[in-house]
């Protein structure tokens, strides 16, 4: 395979130009001197005293996936001090130096796509992460895929480079795969080329981390893709067993094969509204009553009720759109029942091209 296509520094990178405020991604106001000493000011040291995967400014870190208010909401301060560090960092300047800072984290590089030859379809695993990186599910999913791959003749391609969106990449793929995504990853174009890819009837599938931020700078992603943002979870304890329950009737459901319910172990999400909202077609939901929603991981609680999505489908326009919260534990990445819904729902994103009629 020959050598990827390495681009220059990355200029539309989003908010590039935008005021610095208490909305700006945390990543970024660490990286502005001026714009962490206005925090400084007002909670001396404590961004200091976060824990280093807090307050990194070299991804993977979760300070680009938090924005400066609710890193401040963990020293303490209140919501009056807020909007004065708002205030105050909305009067600083926007440097050259601030812009060229905040593009570091995105890529144009283009990868060389996997031979096609006579596979069934076409993937591109994405695998670029700035937020949060659980290295062992992204690598326990990224041998599945490589095994489900080999098991259904797909083409595949792996790759940490962004660039890979751009219109004649993608018209040589029939789905892109997100691989636990974490954090904001797309440049404007890159973004306007993934959403043309859709549209024009390419699939979508992704897992766990990939809904899984608490703060997003790119509202279509979480509200019109993937359907819902994440509200969190548990976390006393964090990993437990829950019963599965699937919607039969769901044609998904038939062709993994899956049975009315089962149960596993893993880290379950909830979110802040179903995605049956946006018109998702839910596969899998959990029984609220077989595990415990404690934990500090969302404001708003974490139960949802009787209907608590963790697997659907939807589409957009033409473009079909799979995600499945299971996923977290690199175990479940082997789990027959989660294995089999992960399968179908990639395959479906893939080859299903009557799957999302045009409308």
């Amino acid at each position: 395979m020959s050598a990827p296509a390495i681009a220059g520094p990355v200029t539309d990178c989003p908010l590039r130009d935008a005021p610095f405020s208490a909305q700006s991604p945390l990543i970024d106001i660490l990286l502005s001197p001026a714009a962490k000493a206005v925090i400084d000011k007002y909670a001396p040291g404590k961004l200091d005293r976060m824990p280093p995967m807090f307050a990194g400014t070299k991804p993977p870190t979760f300070a680009a996936i938090l924005s400066a208010e609710t890193a401040t909401r963990f020293t303490g301060l209140s919501a009056d001090i807020v909007a004065k560090i708002d205030a105050e960092l909305r009067a600083l300047p926007v440097t050259d130096a601030d812009k060229v800072a905040r593009c570091q984290r995105y890529d144009n590089d283009v990868p060389k796509l996997a031979p096609a030859g006579k596979a069934k379809a076409r993937l591109l695993v994405f695998e670029k992460i700035n937020g949060f990186k659980d290295a062992p599910s992204v690598n326990a999913a990224h041998a599945a895929l490589s095994a489900m791959a080999e098991r259904r003749n797909w083409s595949v391609t792996f790759t940490e480079m962004a660039g890979a969106f751009n219109p004649k990449t993608l018209s040589q793929v029939d789905a892109v795969v997100w691989n636990n995504i974490s954090g904001d990853v797309l440049t404007l174009s890159q973004r306007k080329a993934f959403q043309a890819f859709l549209a024009h009837g390419g699939g979508f599938a992704a897992m766990h981390g990939s809904a899984g931020d608490p703060t997003y700078f790119w509202d279509w992603y979480p509200d019109k893709l993937i359907g819902a943002r994440f509200a969190g979870h548990p976390m006393a304890p964090q990993f437990q067993e829950a019963r599965v329950i699937v919607s039969t009737d769901h044609p998904l459901a038939k062709a993994a094969g899956l049975p009315r319910e089962w149960r596993m172990k893993d880290e379950w999400y909830s979110f802040k509204s179903s995605p049956r909202a946006v018109g998702a077609k839910v596969i899998a939901s959990l029984d609220e009553g077989s595990y415990t929603r404690k934990g500090p991981m969302a404001e708003g609680g974490l139960d949802m009720g009787a209907d608590h999505p963790i697997a659907w489908t939807n589409c957009l326009g033409r473009g079909r759109m799979f995600y499945s919260a299971i996923g977290h534990m690199p175990q479940t990445y082997s789990q027959p029942q989660a294995l089999a819904l992960l399968e179908a729902g990639i395959a479906w994103a893939a080859t299903d091209k009557g799957g999302c009629p045009a409308r």
